[in-house]
């Protein structure tokens, strides 16, 4: 029984050793309202800005800033919507993929885009994301919210506008948002 009881504080010990957190449960409510004012910051009323949520990880994200925005500017309607990119993914045909709901009831035509994912890694599901807008309408701008930008390791140029936090990893490693324990941790 000893032996057993050993192995498990060996096993947990190097298992909190392993993951690292990046962003406390108090870090990342913090950010997701720095994210909310910064998009409040350079879209004022909002007016011709609507903010879309990449599924299926991207609108966990969208739902709390579309919350923290709404408690700025109560009165104002906010434009929110949900973009599946599955089919949009050049990586369909290697694995099964789930589909997932696109709702997007208003019009992108000439509105300045916000897209909102939670990790930005190699760029290819933005790149998606950005292939499936089109299918919506030709926006004004596309500007794109990540609560984590991993910087180097991009395969596409692209980059955020707005960023929670940028790190630094290496390929082997991971990065997994927890909304359930509300933390974000590298493996």
């Amino acid at each position: 029984m000893k032996s057993v009881i050993s192995i498990l504080i060996i096993a947990s010990y190097f298992y909190k050793k392993i993951l690292k957190s990046i962003l406390s449960s108090r870090q990342l409510t913090l950010t997701v309202k720095r994210l909310a004012h910064q998009v409040l910051e350079n879209h004022i009323n909002m007016e011709n800005t609507v903010l879309i949520g990449i599924q299926p990880r991207g609108i966990f994200l969208s739902d709390k800033i579309v919350s923290e925005i709404k408690k700025e500017i109560p009165r104002k309607k906010i434009q929110y919507g949900k973009l599946d990119i599955t089919f949009y993914r050049d990586d369909i045909r290697k694995e099964l993929h789930k589909a997932n709901h696109t709702e997007i009831p208003f019009t992108i035509e000439n509105k300045n885009v916000i897209l909102v994912d939670d990790v930005l890694y190699t760029g290819r599901t933005i790149r998606a994301a950005m292939d499936a807008l089109l299918d919506f309408g030709r926006p004004a701008k596309v500007e794109l919210c990540v609560l984590i930008d991993r910087r180097l390791s991009r395969q596409f140029p692209i980059q955020p506008d707005f960023v929670g936090k940028s790190i630094d990893s290496i390929v082997s490693q991971k990065v997994k948002v927890e909304w359930e324990k509300a933390e974000v941790i590298l493996y």
